[in-house]
């Protein structure tokens, strides 16, 4: 008996999962169609407000957004582009509003948004139902359909909190895709991005921070084979190389372990101001990761020229992660894998 109910307690959490993600939600999907609104607080309320169950809120949302939101596509060559994301504004001061909704407001305005957009009108649309979630950002393999070039933060997606638990979802690629030859939107609704199992999440979607990818253990993909990963602020600085060139580095316990970037700015970088959303407090908690800084506080002023210079010892066969961080910025990370006799 013990027994049967140790695997009750096991799969449980599945299939909940397959509960909330495999529903009928033919009423929810037929309502969204009809459903108009200028201000997000009115359209939360329109597209929730009838609804009881936390799952069916979140699908309202997320397929209103597929329905009535374009993938915006400005540039001709748009198809020549590798990275769909456009970092989103740092200061809502002149409006008096949180940013999220200032931005909300200009989708519903225009009817139109790349994912920046997308993700922060979801998590606005849910801050007025009462539904939590978040705005992740990350490394998207293909951006609406395309294979990405960069191993750099390129994208934005969302996770949201459902009856106790965690789930991911991508509105921006639920919504359609671009064509390969002529880089026109095509409005297509994919419902494979609608609260995605995790294991399933990450083939495409590698977060910056590695929380959201909800799994025990994450992966390493293909790419740190070629490349160390681009966190979101490391597009801000005028780096212009790196060693070592590729993200998985080997070493044994008692190692020292070499780091040196490039700049071809360093007294413009040391102007620019850190992120101020990037919390140290969450990446701290996990033992799994290093963060490096450039010798002592003020290691940047003390190197000569344009070279950085970083030095890790491995001290620790627990750890997994290196983050280097520059002017106080989380900009790259490494894998390390550490031999064990």
């Amino acid at each position: 008996m013990k027994t049967l109910a140790g695997i009750l307690i096991l799969i449980s959490p599945l299939l909940l999962f397959s509960q909330q993600r495999n529903a009928d939600f033919k009423h929810v999907d037929w309502q969204v169609t009809s459903i108009e609104a200028t201000s997000p607080d009115t359209l939360a309320y329109l597209l929730t407000g009838s609804y009881q169950k936390e799952v069916e809120k979140v699908r309202s949302i997320f397929r209103w957004i597929t329905e009535h939101i374009a993938y915006k596509v400005n540039n001709p060559y748009a198809k020549r582009e590798t990275s769909e994301y456009i970092p989103g504004y740092t200061d809502s001061s002149f409006t008096g509003e949180p940013i999220h909704e200032t931005i909300a407001k200009r989708v519903l305005q225009k009817k139109a948004a790349v994912c920046d957009g997308y993700s922060r009108l979801f998590k606005t649309l849910c801050d007025y139902a009462g539904i939590r979630s978040e705005i992740i950002t990350g490394y998207a393999k293909a951006n609406m359909g395309r294979i990405g070039a960069k191993f750099r933060s390129n994208h934005n997606w969302n996770a949201v909190y459902i009856d106790s638990a965690w789930y991911l979802l991508d509105v921006t690629w639920a919504s359609g895709f671009l064509t390969y030859r002529s880089g026109e939107y095509v409005k297509q609704y994919n419902n494979h991005y609608f609260l995605t199992p995790p294991e399933e999440f990450i083939q495409d979607h590698f977060p910056d921070d590695l929380q959201w990818t909800l799994l025990t253990k994450t992966p390493i993909l293909k790419e740190f084979d070629a490349s160390p990963f681009k966190q979101k602020s490391f597009s801000k600085y005028s780096i212009s190389s790196y060693k070592p060139s590729k993200g998985i580095i080997e070493a044994a316990l008692g190692d020292t372990i070499h780091f040196m970037l490039e700049t071809r700015d360093p007294w413009n970088d040391r102007r620019i101001l850190p992120d101020v959303f990037f919390d140290t407090t969450m990446f701290y908690r996990s033992s799994l990761w290093a963060f490096i800084y450039p010798g002592a506080e003020t290691g940047q002023r003390a190197n000569a020229g344009r070279k950085i210079n970083y030095t890790y010892v491995v001290d620790s066969d627990i750890v997994e992660w290196v983050h280097l961080m520059y002017n106080s910025d989380l900009i790259m990370r490494y894998k390390l894998n550490i031999k064990r006799n």
